[in-house]
């Protein structure tokens, strides 16, 4: 099995570009994406199956007609969204789904892509897989959020993996896999409990293995944030570092009410009673998905405080970028890097620090 060459050192034009790419601003240029072949696994439960999307008409359908049997409630009593979301948005929703939604056109943009599936832990994995033209692209595995899927990567493809199309250079290329998440997209469902972001981590490590690369970088937001901090904390050796656009501080207390699903403490600012209400959102979206993989909702993310960086009447968040120069003899420790700035929730839309460890 080839392995892929990769260059000395991850420079700071690759971290730049990365943390600019993952924001989303290109289309899929499909033409460019399908580079050398991938490096192909043995037969039996480790091969690597290539994978194409067709769903049958008659299921989008008998969709369409599902959501147009839709009975509706009544209207709310009041003009703004303080009973939920307006009848009227929900009603132009599903109109859209129903009337303009064109899934045949997202079916082709994905199979235009080279897709897979493979079998890790008794459960297929789906992925997408571009491997870049430039010979000493860096592996990444990219991974989405809850709720979510591959798609929302689309976009990135082609700025990772043919950056000289887009201003960038040779050195800037990365070759990229996308996997679904179990139990999203066209992986497999898991039938019993226990993948969690710990499992998942493991078997993305298994993945890249399996395709040939001995080195390699992980990314992630969302419930992606989470399993790629896991990688991080598991201290494989072949993880060169992680990126995370999805990374928080969060009090004790704090944190402990949002895990409870408990109104927010009393003393806190305008501010923070606003940052607790969308952090509410968010600790309710990782107990329903921790409820449906089997899991404790504590372990899908490792939230932590930094008392260094904790003042009362600030909530603080910042960006993780951990990694290892490859040029130092010693093994991976696992150890993160992890900058904040002091600044409330509400006013931090967007910071990248990056420190290399090792």
């Amino acid at each position: 099995m080839n392995t892929t060459k990769i260059p000395a050192v991850i420079d700071h034009d690759r971290r730049r570009l990365l943390g600019t790419a993952v924001t989303g601003i290109a289309v899929v240029g499909t033409a460019s994406l399908l580079g050398e072949q991938m490096p192909q696994a043995a037969e039996g439960n480790d091969a690597i199956r290539a994978f194409r999307i067709n769903v049958p008409e008659e299921v989008l359908v008998d969709l369409r007609r599902r959501i147009a049997a839709t009975r509706w409630p009544d209207r709310e009593t009041v003009t703004d969204d303080s009973q939920g979301v307006p009848l009227a948005a929900m009603q132009e929703l599903a109109r859209y789904w129903a009337k303009d939604y064109d899934w045949r056109k997202v079916e082709a943009r994905l199979n235009a892509l080279p897709q897979f599936l493979t079998e890790i832990d008794g459960l297929d994995i789906h992925f997408i897989h571009v491997r870049s033209r430039h010979e000493n692209a860096l592996p990444l595995i990219v991974t989405h959020g809850w709720p979510g899927s591959v798609i929302e990567q689309l976009k990135i493809i082609d700025l990772l993996t043919n950056p000289t199309a887009h201003g960038a250079s040779a050195s800037d290329a990365f070759h990229l896999v996308v996997p679904s998440l179990p139990g999203f997209g066209f992986s497999g469902k898991p039938t019993t409990t226990g993948w969690d972001p710990e499992r998942t981590a493991r078997a993305w490590v298994v993945l890249m293995k399996r395709l040939g690369y001995t080195q390699f970088v992980s990314q992630g937001g969302d419930l992606g944030a989470g399993v790629c901090t896991v990688m991080a904390k598991q201290a494989h050796p072949e993880l060169l570092g992680i990126h995370t656009n999805f990374p928080g501080t969060i009090p004790p207390d704090i944190a402990k009410a949002l895990q409870c699903g408990d109104p927010a403490p009393s003393g806190l600012s305008a501010d923070e009673r606003r940052a607790y209400e969308q952090l509410s959102v968010l600790f309710a979206k990782r107990r329903a998905y921790a409820s449906m993989m089997g899991t404790r909702p504590q372990t899908l993310y490792d939230w932590r405080i930094r008392p260094s960086v904790w003042q009362p009447g600030s909530l603080t968040t910042g960006t993780v970028m951990a990694s290892r120069r490859r040029r130092s003899p010693r093994p991976y420790s696992g150890a993160r890097s992890m900058d904040t700035r002091q600044a409330t929730l509400p006013a931090t839309t967007s910071s990248t620090t990056s420190r290399s460890t090792g």
